[in-house]
This record gives C-alpha cells, structure tokens and sequence, in this order.
C-alpha cells in the first residue's frame, strides 16, 4: 500500500493466517500440476527474505476460484510498502511471494462467474481486493474486506511479475477507456486515491483553507495533486528535500519549508499570524512528522495523518483537548477510484508527472536500486513496462 513508513497487517491476523498458509498450499500444488503439465512458468520479482530480492522464473497463476480473473501486466511500479517488506518490516509475507500492488494489464483469463470483464480487456488494477458482499464492503470499507482488503503483494501473488491473478475481479479491476493514458492510471491503482481519501477527504479540506502536507514523497504528492479539487487558499509543503519542494511549486505548492533549513513550525505560525493551519496531512510515517502536525494544526483544525507508522507517536493530548480539533487516519478503501478516472479523463489531473524515471521489467532490479536511493537519483515514481 501507498505508504512511507513501515507497515503492518490490515487484515484480522486470523484472516492473514488464512491467507498466507491458502496461498502457500496453492503455490505448492499448482507448482506441482504444472511440472506434470510441461511447465507454465513467468518471470516475477519474487521476496526471498529480509533484504533479499530476486527476478526468477516461476508458475504463472492460473484460475483458482470462478469469481478470478488472470491479467498479463503491461505496466507496474514500486511503492514504499515494497522496500519496507524487503526490509522485513511485514513479517506475515512469506518467502517466495511476488511483490507489487499496482499496475495496468490486459484481461488473459476469465472465471466463469465474471460478468464484467472478457478476454482481451484493458484494465486498472485496484491494490485493494473486494468481494462486494461482505458487511465491510457493504459501508465501501473495501480495505477491510472479509475475503481481501490488501492482500496483492502481501499475502498473496502481486503485480511485479508478467502475469497475476486478480480475486474477486468484478470488484478489483476498473476497465480502462480506449483513450486513456495508462501510465497515469498506474498512479491510480494506490497512491492517489490514498492520498484524496486518507489526506484530503478525511482532513475535510474546504475552498479557502490552509493546508500544510509534511512529507513530499509519491502520497503527500498525491495529496497535494488531488487538494486542489476543494480551492484550497494555501498549500504548504514541508520535506527535507529541495529538489522535491521544487517539483511541489511546480505541482501547485504556495509555500514551501525545508526541514534542517528552516525552522518549519515557526515559519508556518508566522504565515498564518500565529493561527495555525486549518488541516495538517502528515505523509511520512515517523513521529517527528506527526509532531510537526500536532503544533501546527488551529483550533478547530483537522490532523489527517496518512503515513503507515511503524512506531508510537506522543499525542499531545494535554495541549490539544481545548483545541477542538479532529485526528483521522486509515487505510486506503479506493471507493473514489471511479471519481478520479473520472477527472483524469477529462485532464484536471495529470498524475502522471510524478513519474520520473522508467524502466523494462525485466530491469525491475535496476527499478527497485534507483527508487531505493531516491534523493540521490531524484526519484519520484518509477514506471516499469513490460
């Protein structure tokens, strides 16, 4: 999932359970059909432990339920979630799982059941899997799906590979408009609609505000992009690097603050005449950058916190109980995915300027080095085509 700093399971642990032990029993008796088959065999970019990587050959899925589809990859990235799994930040992600969540493909294989998709199809894949029956999907908590939520890359096969199977496809794949530009989609299958549900709708962004995203990577991006659907008066940007800041002006940024350059807090206090900002969107993941939202939110104020914490975070409750302000947080439900299809076609958007860098996948390794080293190659979001 679109995050920034390390993750952890957002399933019930009994449902990850089930899942990681499904998907390894599968693994291992489909592997084995397929030898007595002749072989079907992909590439993928494949988990081998913490801190071990490898693109290998391996089965190509196949259809395990009626309600699945099998998509052949044309386009896929790299989100902050992958590095932090190869980190061994997820310990429920097993050894020998393809990696990836995001991506753009073409229907190969349909289950029976399907009914709103064919062979030949040109599709978006959502990093959320939704059955659409259970009590969860039924409230558009797509993330917390009985039967998926973020399951690809996690805890089963994702899309860093030349194939993948999709669960429950009629609710996970979106079709793609003959003339629409499928590197941008591919910033749509995570980290914009994180950044408009999670940042700017949860943070209940309205004409006129002041904003303040700390945190300038691919989702404070993201927030800052989709922001600008609701008129915000100022959008501040807050990052430790310059060149980020650079791009964030060029993507509508008012005003920009260098941590270790400038005094970010008191700088921001001093634009808005010591009141503070109406919504803080903390889009890193590590407590300084919460802190940072804590004292510079106003009364009546929202914190909007999108960063995937790894560790506790001190809440200043003894300063902000007489602020009356609001705290939300979640994980991406991608319910807005059609919304922003939407804009992206009619060209209000145009997610795909923060891809910088692109590469084949069969060089995903090169892919993973340079987003790994991203101030040092001026990486944003990296493109990886078939």
């Amino acid at each position: 999932m679109a995050r920034q700093s390390a993750t952890s399971s957002h399933l019930p642990s009994g449902a990850a359970a089930n899942y990681s032990a499904i998907n390894q029993g599968r693994m291992g008796r489909l592997s084995g059909k397929r030898r007595m088959e002749g072989g079907s065999t992909m590439k993928a970019l494949v988990f081998q432990g913490p801190g071990q990587k490898g693109w290998i050959e391996k089965p190509k899925p196949t259809l395990q339920k009626p309600t699945d589809v099998i998509v052949k990859i044309t386009k896929t990235t790299i989100c902050g979630t992958d590095l932090h799994i190869l980190k061994g930040d997820t310990p429920e992600v097993p050894e020998g799982l393809t990696l990836g969540h995001e991506g753009v493909g073409i229907v190969e294989e349909v289950g029976d059941a399907v009914k709103n998709f064919n062979k030949g199809d040109h599709v978006l894949i959502s990093c959320v899997t939704s059955c659409g029956a259970c009590s969860n999907c039924k409230r558009q908590l797509y993330a917390h799906c009985e039967d998926g939520g973020w399951i690809l890359g996690h805890l089963i096969d994702g899309t860093q590979a030349e194939y993948v199977r999709i669960p429950h496809a009629d609710n996970s794949l979106y079709p793609i408009p003959a003339d629409a530009d499928e590197d941008a989609l591919v910033m749509l299958s995570d980290i914009m609609p994180t950044g408009f549900e999670i940042g700017v709708q949860y943070g209940h962004v309205k004409p006129g505000d002041t904003i303040a995203i700390v945190g300038a990577g691919p989702v404070g991006m993201s927030v800052l992009l989709t922001a600008q659907f609701h008129s915000p008066g100022r959008i501040i940007m807050v990052d430790m690097d310059e060149n980020r800041l650079a791009s964030a002006v060029k993507f509508g940024a008012t005003h920009t603050f260098q941590v270790g350059k400038d005094d970010v807090v008191s700088e921001i206090m001093k634009l808005t005449d010591g009141r503070g900002v109406d919504v803080a969107i903390e889009a890193v993941g590590v407590p300084a950058t919460f802190d940072t939202c804590q004292k510079i939110v106003s009364a009546g104020g929202s914190i909007a916190n999108v960063g995937v914490h790894g560790k506790p975070v001190e809440l200043h409750i003894e300063e902000l109980w007489i602020k009356n302000i609001n705290i939300s947080m979640g994980l991406v439900n991608t319910n807005t995915t059609p919304m922003l299809l939407n804009i992206l076609q009619s060209g209000k958007v145009d997610p795909a300027q923060l891809i910088t860098h692109r590469f084949k996948l069969d060089d995903i390794l090169d892919a993973y080095e340079v987003f790994a080293n991203a101030a040092r190659e001026k990486t944003m979001k990296v493109l990886i085509s078939a």
